[in-house]
């Protein structure tokens, strides 16, 4: 488990709590199924890197506490996070996003 998760109790699907978003994305770097990586800074930046090319955006919560990310110079998605847990440990998130259903699942390196 990530150190900064322990005393976390999560059940594998379950909806991230607005309380624990930025901690869960903050936590460690991501593993995504294809390759790619994206580690979220505490500040609001985030980097995703995708065959050795980085990108940089920002993240952020919402007025209605969901995460969302901006890529400039024009992007903009929320999604729904939900905890990846394996017996019993959490080891990454689900990213759904929420007007196209797309899901990415990153699991913590």
């Amino acid at each position: 488990m990530v150190t900064s998760l322990e005393g976390l109790q999560a059940e594998d699907g379950e909806p991230v709590g607005t309380e624990h978003i930025a901690k869960a994305l903050t936590a460690g770097e991501f593993v995504y199924d294809d390759g790619a990586t994206q580690r979220f800074e505490p500040g609001g930046a985030t980097t995703y890197v995708e065959h050795g090319r980085p990108t940089t955006g920002t993240w952020y919560l919402d007025d209605d506490g969901r995460f969302c990310s901006f890529w400039p110079p024009t992007y903009r998605a929320c999604y729904d996070l939900r905890w990846i847990v394996a017996d019993g440990t959490i080891v990454g998130l689900r990213f759904i996003e929420v007007d196209r259903g797309s899901r990415f699942d990153g699991r913590y390196r």
